[in-house]
């Protein structure tokens, strides 16, 4: 038995591993982001409460229902209402029953469209939360791809340390054999000093571009977090396939900000009509039926004969009346004799209300108004929006076209500076100043590739296409 324990903890902590080991591509970091986002969330339980609303508007449609109970003692002098019998210094107790409902036949369309209203508010915060979303996968999208420009001014920086460290054993090489120097060697050596020091920064920026990442998308995981390194390369065609007026015209189509915006015009809308409806007249439908009881009824349930006596000059004369016997009518039988029931209309005209309706009216118009230039403004944002990424991502292929050229001329003269060095033609300096511009020339590069590969990817969630390498 505690071998088999042995052989399952062992599968756990191997599954464990493998989990972190797993590499993250771009799709399962924006999905991750999206589910982990306490932002998102937060617009998710609005909209939420923005649904009640909706529904709730549409069910304030329906007849109300109310029931009422009443159970009371009256002390003192009081009439009571079902025996209309004065009582002096007795508590009476006294029961009331009632069931009503009441329904809105018409009110000028007001209900009908605060309906509307709500629904297309709720609509609005729907592409709200869509546009959260997107702008979070954008800079994932962003962070992602700075994780992969990291991982590569390290791979660079990594390289540029070992060509150094191999020249420094070249250098010793040669100076032990007095061909060289020694401040030739001391030379590499500062330089291969140098370098570690660009390594570890390179080691540093990778890290922070993780952490970056991790940031965004919430992951508090203390497992090991790896990315897919996707073959991302260069295409021109993908940004000459459109222009800024194709992009902008797409854009138009699939931007929750723009269909939000519409939206909101369409709810300010409704609102200020629901306004207008409330300045006519309204007609509701209203039945109800109520019953009650009191201690003090009472009922007749015989009669008992009494010979009473008469006195006239004539003499006294007796004679037999019946008195009737009462006892308390009992609660059933008082609720059943009791019932009551109306049905009727009510006709309602407002006349004057301290102009509350016409104040409303007038902020729907100006809400109305200022749906529709929030619209404009909304549109003029996009537009500028997309013109500037076009222009960026234009720019950014130029840099890399410029940039690649300058790597190549780079290597080449690094090549011949390298054979020059190993032949004792030219200095050290020279050589690490050889060795430097490629570097730069190398990140330079790597910068503007993946600046660019991000403008693309600007131009694509504008277009409304989904984001991945």
């Amino acid at each position: 038995m505690e071998k088999l324990k042995i052989v399952f903890v062992v599968i756990f902590l191997s599954c464990l591993s493998v989990q972190g080991q797993s590499s993250w591509d771009l799709e399962q970091c924006i999905v991750y982001a999206k589910n982990h986002n306490i932002g998102l969330k937060q617009i998710n339980l609005n909209n939420q409460t923005m649904l009640n609303n909706a529904e709730q508007s549409k069910l304030g449609l329906l007849p109300s229902l109310n029931a009422a109970a009443t159970h009371q003692y009256n002390f003192g002098q009081t009439i009571d209402r079902y025996t209309n019998s004065f009582v002096k210094s007795q508590a009476v107790l006294s029961q009331n029953f009632y069931l009503s409902s009441s329904v809105m036949l018409w009110s000028g369309m007001s209900q009908y469209n605060s309906i509307k209203a709500s629904e297309y508010n709720y609509l609005s915060g729907v592409e709200r939360l869509k546009q959260q979303e997107n702008d979070l996968s954008l800079g994932v999208a962003n962070a992602y791809i700075g994780v992969i420009f990291s991982e590569e001014i390290l791979k660079i920086s990594h390289n540029q340390y070992q060509i150094t460290k191999e020249q420094l054993e070249r250098t010793q090489k040669l100076v032990s054999a007095g061909s060289l120097a020694k401040s030739e060697e001391y030379n590499i050596l500062a330089q291969l000093a140098s370098e570690e020091v660009n390594v570890t920064a390179a080691e540093n920026g990778y890290n922070m571009s993780i952490l970056n990442l991790k940031q965004l998308m919430n992951f508090d995981s203390v497992t090991t977090f790896n990315i897919a390194r996707p073959d991302l390369n260069v295409q021109e065609s993908l940004l000459l396939e459109n222009n800024l007026t194709n992009i902008y015209e797409t854009a138009l189509k699939n931007q929750p900000s723009i269909k939000s915006s519409e939206y909101s015009i369409l709810s300010a809308e409704k609102y200020l009509m629901a306004s207008k409806g409330r300045v006519s007249p309204s007609l509701s439908f209203n039945a109800s039926m109520g019953t009650g009881t009191s201690g003090l009824a009472k009922k007749v349930i015989g009669y008992q004969d009494q010979t009473q006596m008469l006195y006239t000059n004539m003499g006294a004369f007796s004679y037999t009346v019946q008195s009737p016997v009462l006892a308390n009518t009992p609660f059933a039988e008082q609720f059943k004799n009791n019932a009551n029931k109306s049905i009727g209309f009510t006709f309602s005209m407002p006349l004057y209300n301290g102009f509350q309706t016409s104040t409303a009216i007038k902020n729907a118009k100006i809400n109305s108004l200022n749906a529709r230039f929030s619209m404009d403004l909304a549109k003029q944002n996009l537009y500028k929006s997309i013109a500037q990424a076009y222009g960026n991502a234009r720019a950014a292929l130029n840099k890399y076209k410029a940039s690649s050229a300058s790597v190549k001329a780079a290597n080449e003269s690094f090549f011949y500076a390298q054979q020059k060095f190993n032949a004792g033609v030219i200095s050290s300096y020279d050589f690490n100043s050889a060795k430097a511009k490629v570097f730069t020339a190398e990140c330079n590069m790597l910068q503007d590739k993946y600046d660019y590969i991000f403008k693309l990817k600007v131009i694509d969630y504008y277009l409304g296409k989904p984001l991945s390498l």
